[in-house]
């Protein structure tokens, strides 16, 4: 596939979302079987949850504390450019899920460490500094799908979904024949929802 003209592939993340989590592991495994290039954007289910009374506390709670993670992820694609986001997101991804670290700073610190970026930028989760790019960058991935859905975004070609929700995670062949199937099925002028209630809890191996 290195040879091959790639297509690229937009793909909003909150790195907090378990199921984006898997979706994002999937598309890397897609990566190498089909011709794309996946560029990494960040959303936030904080900002797209902002302002709900509905909400129960446990999760009002839960987005507190979701925008330390997101604001640190605009600060080192401010710093370093958009191309980091994919690492970053990787380290924080495999701490907060696989790992199942506490989602503190100190974490944050060791992910941007280990992704060979500066460990001073977990200071931008306590600031709102870097939120106009980040409600930005939120918004250019929801306006594609609208608001009623949450995190992952993909789109390719002009064509935009939320999803797929997945566990676990697709590999080799079958994760390609999913991409196949997504693909036709997101193409198909006037198609917009294909759901089941969900049977099992993500599964990250």
């Amino acid at each position: 596939m290195a040879d091959a003209v790639r297509t690229p592939v937009d793909f909003w993340f909150d790195p907090r979302c378990p199921w984006a989590w898997i979706t994002s592991r999937w598309i890397l495994e897609v990566e190498k079987l089909r011709p794309i290039e996946v560029r990494w954007h960040v959303m936030s289910l904080s900002v797209l949850n902002e302002g709900r009374d509905d909400l129960p506390e446990k999760y009002r709670e839960s987005m507190a504390k979701g925008w330390a993670p997101v604001r640190v992820c605009i600060a080192a694609q401010e710093k370093y450019g958009p191309e980091v986001l994919g690492r970053l997101y990787t380290e924080l991804g495999t701490r907060f899920h696989n790992e199942k670290l506490p989602q503190t700073r100190e974490t944050i610190e060791d992910a941007l460490e280990a992704a060979g970026l500066d460990r001073d930028l977990a200071e931008a989760g306590d600031t709102d500094e870097y939120d106009t790019t980040l409600r930005a960058s939120h918004k250019d991935g929801m306006d594609r799908v609208g608001y009623e859905v949450g995190t992952p975004v993909i789109s390719v070609e002009g064509a935009s979904f939320f999803g797929p929700v997945v566990s676990p995670i697709p590999r080799g062949e079958d994760a390609a024949k999913l991409w196949d199937g997504v693909r036709l099925v997101a193409g198909t002028d006037g198609f917009f929802e294909l759901k089941r209630s969900r049977t099992r809890d993500p599964i990250f191996d």
